[in-house]
């Protein structure tokens, strides 16, 4: 399953860039219809909000019954605030994305492909930006716990333990494109 999950991961990302130009605003229409393109030939609740509980580990992530109004201000906050995603220094993107990511991640509205949806939203904002397609491999491996620990202290809006893990994906992804 993770195999054709991360197939249709790569097809959807090459269909969203052309999609989606750097003068467009993201809105959490948007992001259902990324799930269901992504998913949508795999699972029959892809793009739909999710209507049961989840955690992970002893984590709960936001009840279901509160993910229509969650997502409707996450939209109205920092999809509004932060998209088109303007090119900037690297701290500043690094913030903006952080900022993206943790509160998607922490809304968690699907039952499934929270993180990875947030990251195809991060590489289509940095690609707005100016940047290359984002290359995650230093979200991966024992960067795990570190990115878990950047998750949760969003919780209190502390942003910058994840911010420092965009700043190494931006650098990783500058250097494998030789800029």
């Amino acid at each position: 399953m993770d195999r054709m999950e991360g197939r249709e991961q790569l097809r959807v990302l090459e269909e969203l860039a052309s999609l989606y130009d750097s003068d467009h605003r993201f809105t959490a229409t948007d992001i259902c219809q990324m799930h269901r393109l992504w998913l949508g030939r795999i699972y029959p609740w892809a793009g739909k909000y999710r209507q049961v509980n989840v955690k992970k580990d002893s984590f709960s992530f936001a009840a279901a019954a509160q993910i229509s109004k969650l997502m409707a201000e996450f939209e109205d906050g920092p999809l509004k605030c932060h998209t088109p995603c303007r090119s900037a220094s690297m701290e500043h993107l690094a913030k903006v994305l952080a900022e993206v990511h943790v509160e998607l991640v922490l809304i968690h509205p699907f039952r499934e492909g929270n993180g990875r949806i947030a990251r195809i939203l991060a590489v289509l904002m940095g690609l707005q930006a100016g940047l290359p397609a984002l290359y995650f491999d230093k979200l991966s491996g024992r960067k795990r716990q570190e990115y878990f620990a950047a998750v949760r202290a969003g919780l209190a809006r502390n942003y910058e333990p994840m911010t420092k893990l965009f700043i190494a994906v931006i650098e990783r992804t500058l250097q494998i494109h030789g800029k």
